[in-house]
């Protein structure tokens, strides 16, 4: 299977686990990778035990004194030629990822742009590290601050984003003098571990990076946030995992940051550009598929300009080409397993009896693979079932309003509180809805926000701490204050 996978990526992906430099096998058997295109396995990978994590947390935390005294500049240089690796192997990594996730080549292609900036930028910040110096108000001595590496930290990727969620993580640790122990989603480790080995080939000590795939998720993290050599968990996922995560954390109080789940609302004002506003629709919601934390997921629609908007949206999705993601013409791959589909067609199902009609899709197509068709439902209840849930598909409720500030009121109803965004052509009126959307990001006009020199988390059950910035760097340092006099 791992020579077929060659043949069609172009990339020889490595299978193993990575621990202390090495590549070796795990204590818990295989880890099959099943395409969801085909449903047939791709590729077996090492499955990390607890043994194998604490392992490489042993290896991590060997290498970090060495990697902490690393000059910043030679750290920086590391993950420039990390970048430029990807950069040069981008359509191999892409057509990878393609095979393991799911996605249309096209966002893959994409996903290894942005993914490979976030180590440009964290070669850049890594020099930036910067402290400060003040007299204490009393005269009596000065005040140092200086910003330490937090030490050993475990990264936990999701599915979605194999490549970006792994190097808006790493890139910043090492930038900041840590070392690592990455475990990427059971369905997608072959993004994972083809990046680590882009990393050693760019010349990073042994034991900085280290990857453990696992069938095991749940014991395998408690095991390494049980050991007091582990300062720091950075988590990407549900709401409902990393709430579990932080009351592991909680016994041995590791530094946390949390990427959790959203409910995005996507709000089109009376006054909006219409074409314009459905461009960032499709934008917002059809990203990855709709796979997506910051997808557009509650569509609240000014009744003036309702019908229109809901008319030219329908026939944009319903236009999009369905299929494999290795094909050039895909617009929609499949979703990344049975699970998932079968969650999303149950939601369109819930919303169909609530009252919903459907104007394109509300089906999964007669073939193989884990297809959903773009679907489009107007008329949406306000207190339908699919507004309250994170959909991860490529499902658009459209909900109409006649209030602007009772559509603020509907987007801020949900515990989540990750992207909002929205469509003006007043500015005052978008800056001032900005304002009053609980959310840590917001879009004016536009679909997408997410960018490696941009602070990306959210407020409420959206997570906590922020990646991404000079902010994502910080979350991996410790702030040292020393007083002194001279």
């Amino acid at each position: 299977m791992t020579s077929d996978l060659e043949s069609i990526t172009g990339i020889d992906a490595p299978t193993g686990l990575l621990i202390g430099g090495q590549w070796g096998a795990g204590s818990a058997g295989l880890l099959p990778v099943i395409d969801p295109a085909t449903e047939e396995p791709v590729a077996e990978v090492a499955s990390a035990g607890t043994r194998d994590a604490l392992d490489a947390v042993a290896a991590a935390h060997a290498a970090l004194p060495g990697w902490a005294a690393t000059p910043p500049r030679e750290r920086g240089e590391c993950l420039r030629r990390g970048y430029q690796l990807m950069t040069q192997r981008a359509d191999a990594l892409a057509r990878l990822m393609v095979v393991e996730n799911g996605k249309a080549l096209r966002d893959a292609r994409g996903e290894i742009s942005y993914a490979a900036e976030f180590f440009r930028w964290y070669a850049e910040e890594a020099v930036r590290n910067e402290g400060s110096l003040m007299t204490a108000p009393s005269g009596a001595n000065r005040i140092m601050v200086t910003r330490q590496p937090v030490g050993v930290s475990v990264l936990v990727t999701p599915w979605n984003f194999p490549a970006a969620m792994a190097t808006r993580k790493i890139g910043p640790a090492l930038a900041a003098g840590c070392t690592v122990v990455l475990k990427p989603a059971k369905e997608t480790p072959l993004s994972a571990l083809a990046i680590a080995s882009l990393l050693r080939e760019a010349g990073l000590p042994d034991g900085v990076v280290n990857v453990v795939p696992t069938t095991t998720p749940g014991p395998v993290v408690a095991a390494m946030l049980g050991d007091p050599r582990v300062r720091k968990l950075s988590f990407t996922g549900s709401t409902e995992v990393g709430r579990v995560l932080l009351r592991t954390a909680a016994e041995t109080v590791t530094n946390c940051s949390m990427e959790l789940g959203g409910n995005a609302p996507f709000i089109v004002f009376d006054d909006a550009d219409v074409e314009a506003a459905v461009d960032g629709a499709v934008l917002a919601k059809m990203r990855n598929g709709g796979e997506a934390c910051t997808a557009a997921n509650r569509f609240y629609v000014h009744e003036a300009v309702a019908d229109e908007f809901a008319a030219t949206f329908s026939a944009r999705l319903s236009s999009l080409r369905v299929g494999s993601g290795l094909d050039d013409g895909t617009d929609l791959g499949p979703l990344v397993n049975e699970d998932t589909r079968s969650k999303v067609a149950k939601l369109v199902a819930g919303a169909a009896s609530d009252g919903a009609q459907v104007l394109t899709g509300g089906r999964a197509p007669d073939r193989r693979g884990y297809f959903y068709l773009p679907t489009v439902l107007d008329q949406v209840p306000r207190q339908a079932g699919i507004l309250a849930e994170e959909i991860f598909g490529p499902v658009a409720p459209i909900v109409r309003f006649s209030d602007p500030d009772d559509a603020i009121a509907l987007a801020n109803s949900t515990e989540y509180g990750l992207v909002s965004y929205l469509y003006s052509k007043d500015l005052r009126r978008a800056l001032a809805t900005a304002e009053a959307l609980e959310a840590g990001m917001v879009g004016i006009n536009r679909g997408v926000v997410s960018d490696p020199a941009a602070p990306f988390g959210g407020v409420k059950q959206s997570g906590l701490g922020r990646e991404g910035a000079h902010d994502g760097l910080l979350e991996f340092t410790e702030t040292k204050y020393i007083a002194v006099d001279w």
